[in-house]
């Protein structure tokens, strides 16, 4: 007898790869750019403006690392998010926490974009915005490792890394846009009128893309893989007593202290190639925000791309041949970059942040499936949400106050060699952490530790 069809079309484990699969990678891939769109939006307002309109009263540099400060704050509400939405993606299914983190992210963002700054109700200004990029940080903490597994449950072995690319491309989609928004506006705007209110348009423009986004995430229904793990967890164990933030670092605590590690390098490099480098070119090297825009403009675009290129290809020799030749790149590009962006040269800009990004997919693009092929089906969005999102406060909620520390304060003469070694001593950790766990490359999604009891 033939085993029963569910919704999807698909007997249980096996996998959609064809048209379902590509339903799937669009419901994930707009989801996912809409909501880094968001979180991108406010570290870019954060270089450009927040500093002035919600700090006034500190010097520039102090300014921007308060504004700083709170996008921080955003990175240390994710593993939260990570946690809350693992454990009921884990319980109950990953569709409906994709879709109420797409609304949690939303709303805050459009909040922002309504809210007065310090010279209109003075310190409850900054607490306001403060507030919204909590809740920004934990829906975003829930979004990557649904997003991702969705993808990875339902495609086939062969091509995981190919097809769970593309929401990571959808993070590059979402900073492309968000840097395409703020370019038109420069164009447009001058300084003044972007501060005073052309600032609030590409906050409040988020409402279109998440009405867009939850559209198409609602048509979508959860895989045959993570529905089999369930019915296994039902029939071995009490499905009550499954907690799966206990259960993941019981069964896979090396896998979750590697997929940190492995994070440092990727979040680091990231944030100091997009959002440090605003603050580099526009308050230490005292060019304006065009031509920096249209550096990032070019260099997402390029990402973009260049993300599934480098995903197909880790298909075919292995996850970790990419991610180290990424961590050594990025470590070495840095003592480029920064010479590059200096001097307003809009070549240099250019070739510095394409070359960065590009070096950087090395890591990211085959991230989502190696991710997800570390952890066990019915701890596997807890486990892969946890350790991208811890490795995120050691990483990207700090490394642009401490690359603005390493910079210094006199913005005349910037550090930037001490920025390179920095991001250098993140490389050789994310290595380390690499070579520390197996290649995962054509391994099947359907082992489990936690129903078998194994450990390793």
């Amino acid at each position: 007898m033939s085993a029963p069809v569910d919704k999807t079309g698909s007997r249980p484990g096996e996998t959609t790869d064809g048209p379902g699969i590509v339903k799937v990678v669009f419901a994930s891939l707009i989801g996912t750019a809409v909501e880094w769109y968001d979180f991108f939006l406010y570290g870019s307002a954060a270089a450009l403006v927040f500093g002035v309109l919600f700090f006034p009263e500190s010097e520039p540099v102090t300014a921007t690392l308060l504004a700083f400060g709170t996008y921080a704050l955003g990175f240390v509400a994710r593993p939260l998010g990570g946690v809350v939405f693992g454990h009921f993606g884990d319980r109950v299914g990953r569709k409906q926490m994709l879709v109420l983190s797409l609304m949690l992210m939303g709303g805050a963002t459009i909040a922002i974009g309504l809210l007065p700054t310090y010279s209109t109700i003075g310190i409850a200004a900054p607490l306001l915005l403060l507030l919204c990029r909590l809740i920004q940080g934990f829906a975003v903490g829930g979004e990557w490792g649904g997003a991702v597994l969705m993808v990875a449950e339902h495609g086939d072995d062969a091509k995981r890394g190919f097809w769970t690319s593309w929401p990571q491309a959808g993070v590059a989609m979402g900073n492309l846009l968000a840097t395409f928004v703020l370019f038109v506006l420069a164009l447009v705007q001058s300084e003044e009128t972007f501060q005073a209110w052309g600032w609030r348009i590409p906050f409040l423009l988020s409402a279109v893309l998440v009405f867009i986004g939850l559209y198409i995430r609602l048509s979508i229904e959860d895989s045959p893989v993570f529905k089999e793990a369930q019915a296994e967890i039902e029939q071995k164990k009490d499905a009550k007593s499954h907690i799966p933030i206990l259960e993941v670092f019981r069964r896979y605590p090396k896998e979750v202290f590697c997929a940190m590690g492995m994070r440092l390098a990727e979040n680091t490099s990231y944030y100091i190639f997009t959002i440090i480098v605003i603050t580099f070119v526009t308050t230490y090297d005292g060019q304006d925000r065009g031509p920096i825009l249209q550096a990032l403009l070019i260099g997402s675009a390029v990402h973009f791309v260049w993300i599934p290129l480098v995903a197909l290809l880790s298909d075919r020799i292995g996850r970790k041949p990419m991610y180290i030749a990424g961590a050594i790149g990025v470590g070495a590009w840095t003592f480029a970059f920064f010479p590059l962006v200096t001097g307003g040269s809009a070549s240099g800009l250019t070739i510095a942040v394409v070359v960065g990004l590009m070096l950087h997919a090395l890591m990211y693009a085959p991230q989502a499936a190696f991710f997800s092929e570390l952890f066990g089906t019915s701890v596997r969005y807890t486990g892969a949400s946890v350790g991208y999102q811890l490795a995120s406060i050691a990483a990207g909620a700090i490394a642009p106050i401490i690359a603005l520390q390493l910079l210094g304060s006199d913005t005349a003469n910037p550090n930037s060699t001490a920025v390179g070694i920095y991001v250098s001593i993140t490389s050789l950790l994310t290595v380390v952490a690499v070579l520390a766990v197996k290649e995962t490359r054509n391994t099947s999604l359907r082992h489990d530790r936690v129903v078998s009891g194994a450990h390793d």
